[in-house]
Formats: C-alpha cells, structure tokens, sequence
C-alpha cells in the first residue's frame, strides 16, 4: 500500500490509533523514572494529553485536515497536564499551525507541518532541554524531511520517523547525566514513539482502540443512585464544543462575555472560552435543553454531553468541600493553589488560598482544571501555586488560554516553596512585578525535604538505594537510604542541618499512623530544641514524609 495523501480522516484516525498504543503501554513509560519512587507520571499525562484531543474527534462527516488538526489540538491544549504533555499539545499545535486552511496534504506539505510543530514546541519551553522529547521529535523531523521526496508515500516517511526517533531516544542518556546515573532513557520520547507507531498503523489501516471510549468517557457509574422517586438537586454537567456559524452570525462581534453572563443565569460553575470559531461550554444546570436551544442560534455543535450530577455526588463530595465559590463582588487579587492531600488542602485554604485544584505528583491536573479555577476566584489579578515543577508549563498554558483575569504563576516547585510564599504574601504595594520578585525572594529561602519508598535498586549521589527502602531527597539529590522511615527522616533532617533553620514544618503522608508521627516529632524535638516544629497531617499520597525548612 502507497499513501500519498493524507486528509482529515486519516489524521484523525491517525490520533485516536496513537493514543491507543500509548494506552497500552502507559505503566512501561511511567517506568522510565528517573527517580527511584512511585511517582513516574508522564505515560498518564501524555496520554490524558492526546486523549482529550482524540476526544474531540467525533464528527464522522469533517473530512479537512486543517479544521480535524485544529480541534484535535485545541482539546489537547485544554487537557495537557505536565511538562511532557504541554510540550505533546504544543507539538500538535504547531502541525495544526501547518496545516491551517488545507483539506489535504501530501508528505512535502505534511513535513513542513512538522517543522512547524519543532518551533511550537520549543517555544513553549522557556529554558528547552535536549535529551528530552524535544529532542527526539526534532532529530526524527530533521531526517525524514531530508529523505523525502514528491513522490514519498506516508509509509515511506513513517518509516523514516521511526527509525530516527528510536536512534535519538538511544542517544538522549548521552545528553542528559541524570538519565545515564538512573539508567533509562527519556520517557516522554518513549511515549511519543508510542503515539507515532500507532499513527502509523493507522496509515496501513488498522485503527487502534477503535471500540474504546476517549478516558473522559470512561466512569463507572452506579445508576441506582438516581431511581424514580429520586429528585433532581444537583442539575446536569453540561459541556459542548460549539463551531460558531457565518450563516448565522458575525463571526467577528460574537461577545463570549455576554454568553457567560446568560450561562449564569441558567446555571453555575460557568467555564466558557474561545479558540478561533470554536467555543468551549461547561455549566452546571437543571435545563441542559434550553442551554443547547439558546447556543445554537450561534453555531453548530462539535460535541455534546451531558451528565446527571446527582451520580457523581458520592464520588466528588469530598473534593467539592475544598473548593470555594467566587466572592462576590470581583475582587483585586485571588490565589490559586495546587496540592494533594486533604490535610494539606486546608491548610493552604486556611492560608488564604480561594481555591485549592486537587493534583500533585503523579495526579498533575489539566490546563482546563486550572483554567476552571481561575473562573471560580473571580478576581482581577490571580496569583497561581503550582506547587510542583511538573506542572508549572501547565499553570502557564491555562494562564495564556485565559482571558477573563491577570493569572501571575509563582514559580513554586515544592509544597514547601508553595507553603511558605503563600504565607508571608504581601500585595499591600499593588505592584504585581514587585509582589512576584518577593515571592521568588522568600521561594529561595526555603529548603524542602522528601521521604519516600523506593521502587528499585540504585545508586545516586553516591548513595545506594535498595528497593522497599526510605530514601531522603531535596530536588533531584539523594540525601539518605534507610530500611526504617522514622531513621530516614531524621537523617534526613541531620543532613540538611534543620537546626540552622527557625521554623520546620513535618507533612505527614497517607500510610503515617499516629503513633509514627508521635514518635518522629519527640525525636525532632530532642535534636532541634532551638527550632520550632510543627506537624501536620498531610494525607499526602507517595510522598510519606515533606519536611518544610524555612
């Protein structure tokens, strides 16, 4: 079979079929750690990431290449959740860019789109890294577009891209120190080589996952907890992406303000933006059908879906209780931060945190997560906590997709970082740049210490790490090794000299009992009789010791 050319069909089969292979071969990406814990995450985050694209892909009739590649990568800009899935939706992104206004391509045409992509790419990354999927995509781009010809098939350019992306993903532990000390290769180029080998199945025809749902779609869902003498208290989640329609309206006046302001006045927990012609719905309502009746005298619909909120009651209960609807009115500044644990969501909410997103390592959350938050705080200025460094690339994505606010992110990689910053700000000056510099300022003062279980043998930092053990870290540097917790956080903190330090905060994980945490502070407290110390039940996943030094 020769393929020579490619429409909006074929490319949106050829994205269902990647994140298909991606899917099934997840927890061998999310393995490529370069640290020894259980927090490998970029198999899921990529995949959310293509997924929320593929999801978008349901139109039968589109058969334009450039209208499929735009949604396709509007839905991953909205879903992409860490650094290696912003720097996939940016990859799509650019193509789209390449091939914007186009119903079809040839393989010249379409290796230019992929040049594109290249550019897209690094220029979403402030400080680009080699040795990484920005590497592996650009070396794969840069071989197969010096081998084609007019006369190339896409089987032909596959092949190419393949067998060069396989070569870089060898070669990226030459570039990257951290990935030869740990022994594996980039895991992001790994989970992109995945996507590219099942796109180029579907080239040959075979659509992986063609029975399977997007992941959005796929919830267990109890339908006895909706029966006939049930009645309707939570409404319906409404979400839908509407192409806004020349036929039907001026395209250039359309006011989305004006359409929030009726979303909110037949509904709630609006979330509404606009990509090109394509506007994006979420609202909570008790009458989807007038929702869907109003919208269309604007456009046509891309997709739909509904879903009865009294079934997801039980399942989100415990996370709505941190959140808090938007005071009104509008206020100057709102702060949005992210953390996993219950404990430690209220604290940051105690800390004066509008709104705390439910994520951290391993759970990063969407730019659509962030971006619904940023519509709940309703503020004028929105100072954001990313809290982790995987999802900071996120944090900027949804602050560029958001229009309604000043969103600043505070570059706040750890809890700790997160914790403290939001702790002693100060936005009395009313100057944001100057608020921006302290909170760096006050970023850099902090030092914070992790315990967790290790997954594997190792040696790094000159440490021995032995699977089932408690390692002790700050960043990337392996501190301590120790078969007992408790031993490797005071390790940890000798270390790291915490008695040089005033306050230490101590965040208990999930699998901490009491008893433990009783045991560890009398401890602390023994060693450290000049500084304060102060515990908190964290409920933390995988990380069962955070240990802030300030």
């Amino acid at each position: 079979m020769s393929t020579k050319s490619m429409d909006g069909v074929l490319f949106a089969n050829m994205i269902k079929s990647g994140a298909a292979s991606l899917r099934d071969n997840i927890k061998i990406v999310n393995d490529l750690n370069v640290f020894p814990i259980p927090d490998g995450d970029t198999g899921d985050n990529m995949f959310m990431t293509i997924d929320s694209g593929a999801a978008t892909l349901t139109d039968e009739g589109e058969t334009s290449i450039g209208a499929v590649s735009s949604r396709a990568a509007n839905g991953m800009l909205l879903g992409a959740r860490g650094n290696s899935g912003v720097i996939l939706s940016r990859i799509f992104a650019g193509i789209a860019k390449g091939f914007d206004g186009v119903d079809s391509v040839n393989v010249p045409m379409f290796g230019r789109a992929m040049e594109s992509g290249v550019k897209e790419a690094y220029g979403a990354v402030s400080v680009p890294v080699e040795g990484t999927i920005l590497t592996v995509y650009k070396d794969a781009v840069r071989y197969a577009n010096s081998r084609f010809t007019i006369n190339s098939s896409f089987e032909d350019y596959f092949d190419d891209f393949l067998w060069e992306l396989n070569r870089s993903l060898e070669r990226t532990p030459d570039l990257l120190s951290v990935l030869k000390e740990a022994g594996v290769v980039d895991s992001g180029g790994a989970g992109f080589i995945y996507i590219v080998e099942g796109m180029k199945r579907a080239i040959g025809g075979e659509i992986l996952g063609e029975d399977a749902q997007p992941l959005s779609a796929r919830k267990n869902i109890d339908l006895n907890a909706f029966t006939e003498d049930s009645v309707l208290e939570f409404g319906y989640c409404t979400e839908f992406l509407l192409r806004l329609q020349r036929a039907k309206i001026d395209i250039d006046a359309f006011d989305l303000n004006k359409l929030i302001d009726w979303l909110n006045s037949v509904g709630d927990s609006v979330v509404a933006f606009r990509e090109g012609t394509v506007v994006k719905v979420h609202v909570h309502t008790k009458k989807p059908g007038d929702v869907f009746n109003y919208v269309q005298q604007f456009g046509e619909f891309l997709t739909m879906k509904i879903e009865n909120m009294t079934l997801q009651h039980n399942e989100t209960h415990a996370q709505k209780r941190f959140e808090k609807k938007p005071q009104k009115p509008r206020k100057q500044y709102g702060i949005v931060s992210v953390a996993a644990g219950e404990g430690i969501k209220e604290t940051f909410l105690s800390l004066g945190c509008d709104y705390v997103v439910d994520g951290g390592q391993s759970m990063n959350p969407s730019a659509e997560d962030l971006i619904s938050a940023f519509r709940e705080v309703n503020a004028d200025t929105i100072f954001v906590f990313p809290n982790n460094g995987n999802i900071i690339m996120t944090a900027k994505q949804a602050a560029a997709l958001y229009e309604d606010a000043d969103v600043q992110i505070v570059p706040s990689k750890t809890i700790g970082e997160g914790y403290a910053a939001i702790s002693m700000l100060d936005t009395s000056s009313g100057d944001v740049k100057a608020i921006l510099a302290e909170q760096e300022e006050i970023i850099a003062g902090v030092v914070t210490g992790i315990v967790s279980k290790a997954v594997r043998d190792t040696e790094m930092d000159g440490v021995v790490v032995k699977k089932d053990d408690y390692i002790g870290f700050v960043d990337d540097k392996i501190y301590i090794d120790s078969a007992e917790r408790a031993q490797a956080v005071t390790g940890l903190t000798e270390q790291l000299k915490a008695g040089r330090y005033d306050i230490m905060l101590v965040i208990c994980g999930s699998e901490v009992e009491k008893s433990e945490a009783d045991a560890v502070y009398a401890e602390l407290k023994k060693a450290y009789r000049r500084t304060e110390i102060v515990m908190i039940d964290g409920g933390q996943p995988i990380y069962d010791y955070i240990i802030i030094l300030e």
